[in-house]
């Protein structure tokens, strides 16, 4: 789990990987979900947060830039 002090302190390129990082990582977590292979299934929402808490802080700095 990501702090948002943490996320604040990266670069658009390094949020941008991260998210993508993070798809990938929910991608499979919903596959072993599916096939009965996820132990914590809270997982998925952790992972859910993460991903909004990134884009969110994607989105402050769009607008901080203009």
């Amino acid at each position: 789990m990501m702090k948002a002090n943490e996320v604040r302190k990266m670069s658009a390129e390094e949020l941008n990987s991260k998210l993508g990082d993070l798809k990938k990582d929910l991608f499979q977590l919903r596959l072993q979900h599916a096939t009965n292979q996820l132990e914590n299934p809270m997982k998925i929402a952790e992972v859910k947060r993460d991903i909004a808490r990134v884009k969110t802080i994607l989105r402050e700095q769009q607008l901080a830039g203009r």
